[in-house]
């Protein structure tokens, strides 16, 4: 199955799409490799392109990112995305029997991933950095995806579901807004940094 043919599924038919990914044996370095990365990829492209070439207007100001920090950045976010699905796994599998699921690492790198395809398929939206909130929104169609796999992958009864993805949420949204404030100090250094340079 293609990456494109697997977002299309899990977009628009998830609750089959759930079924097929289940009874598939993908290792966790593949599915970070060739579905994870090259996504998380175009939005890191996206947003480097956007902050640094085309950047934010007001008031009739337009501010850019200088080249260097963009790129910083975008490695940084490339990084962080990686990084977030791998958290929201571990996240996922440790709270499985609390919520009467089964352990599965592999499963839970799956829902991870695969739930988090609206927010990175979204990331491409950053290339004008004012539509960059409608990825965030995107994020959201996420969460029900994720509640839509965890009964089918995780194996967690249906009534306790809603609480099993609440947990899950709340749990990724503090490990998120932590990883969120790391990368934001370092590429806000690296642009005081950049700033503080002499002209050439």
């Amino acid at each position: 199955m293609t990456i494109v043919q697997r977002i299309k599924g899990i977009c628009l038919k998830p609750k089959e799409e759930w079924q097929i990914i289940a009874a598939e044996s993908t290792s966790a370095a593949d599915l970070l490799k060739k579905y994870v990365a090259p996504l998380a990829a175009i939005g890191a492209a996206a947003g480097f392109i956007g902050m640094s070439f085309i950047g934010v207007s007001a008031f009739g100001v337009s501010v850019r990112m200088p080249l260097v920090t963009g790129l910083v950045g975008a490695v940084i976010g490339f990084v962080a995305a990686l990084v977030e699905v791998y958290v929201l796994a571990l996240i996922i599998d440790a709270l499985a029997p609390k919520f009467g699921g089964e352990k599965n690492s592999s499963q839970a790198l799956k829902i991870a991933a695969y739930s988090f395809t609206p927010a990175l398929v979204a990331g491409v939206l950053r290339i004008i950095p004012t539509l960059g909130i409608l990825a965030g929104l995107a994020s959201l169609y996420g969460v029900y995806l994720l509640y839509l796999g965890l009964p089918q992958l995780m194996k967690s009864p249906p009534e306790k579901t809603v609480s099993y993805t609440l947990v899950v949420v709340a749990c990724a949204i503090g490990v998120f807004l932590v990883l969120g404030l790391v990368t934001g100090a370092i590429v806000g250094a690296g642009t005081v940094a950049t700033v503080g340079l002499p002209p050439h």
